[in-house]
């Protein structure tokens, strides 16, 4: 019943009370009052799903106790990994800075980026090479003039499922080019073939920022100074994190 209320498990607030009941606490009125205030579920509906925590048998208490353990052990693993990518793409600072600017991209998927294109995206000529690499293009297929398919290649799957992933996210960015593009792709192409051309165009606009070392630049006519900044903030403290030296500047678009 928790999950109606809460819809992310592995929130702060979740985290709270899974925590709690797991080192043995029963009281449901004690558990609500360890959410977040801005979580959209009263206190009273939380009471309610979490009314069956009184009677829960002490071996599931501890089966909890153990997930809550592993998932810390994995997250532990996983933020070790990440510093030593930082560590091996150190040199490549000022490539993974321009990559994180662009809206559904961040620090994450441009270490992926380089580690499979390239800090420069030299082996492929051109925008149309690496988006025919990757897979992110409508297919040729031609025999006497006629069209024979406009599917996608196969290319990279790896790199295909971030580039959706990231367009998905692109789309979401209130008043961006992305999220522009895509509101009149849609009643055309449909949601999904939408969303394939927004990967497709985040494809090319990644190498020309790898290729020709251009950075972003939000084209967006809604965009307002307050999201770019946040947005920047949340970037530069997810660089230094990782071990990077960052300097913020006056116009970090």
């Amino acid at each position: 019943m928790v999950i109606i209320e809460i819809l992310d498990l592995l929130g702060a607030s979740a985290r709270r009370m899974l925590r709690a009941l797991a080192d043995g606490e029963t009281n449901p009125a004690a558990l609500a009052r360890l959410a977040d205030r801005r979580l959209h579920a009263t206190e009273q509906q939380l009471c309610d799903a979490l009314g069956a925590t009184s009677e829960l048998n002490s071996v599931y208490r501890r089966l909890v106790k153990m997930a809550l353990e592993e998932l810390q052990l994995i997250e532990e693993q996983m933020n070790q990994l990440d510093h030593e990518i930082a560590d091996l793409l150190g040199q490549h600072q000022d490539a993974v800075q321009r990559l994180a600017e662009v809206p559904g991209l961040g620090v994450d998927s441009a270490h992926q980026i380089l580690a499979e294109v390239g800090a420069k995206a030299a082996a492929f000529p051109s925008e149309k090479h690496l988006a025919s690499w990757i897979g992110v293009c409508p297919g040729e297929e031609e025999s006497a003039g006629i069209s024979a398919s406009n599917r996608c290649p196969q290319g990279n799957r790896f790199l295909r499922r971030l580039l959706n992933q990231a367009a998905h996210a692109a789309v979401k960015a209130k008043g961006s080019l992305f999220e522009v593009v895509f509101r009149r792709l849609v009643p055309r192409l449909g949601f999904k073939k939408a969303v394939g051309a927004i990967a497709h165009r985040l494809t090319r606009l990644l190498w020309k920022i790898l290729h020709q070392g251009v950075r972003y630049e939000e084209r967006g006519a809604t965009v307002s100074h307050k999201s770019r900044a946040a947005r920047t903030t949340r970037m530069i403290k997810e660089l230094r994190n990782l071990g990077y030296r960052v300097e913020p500047t006056r116009n970090p678009a």
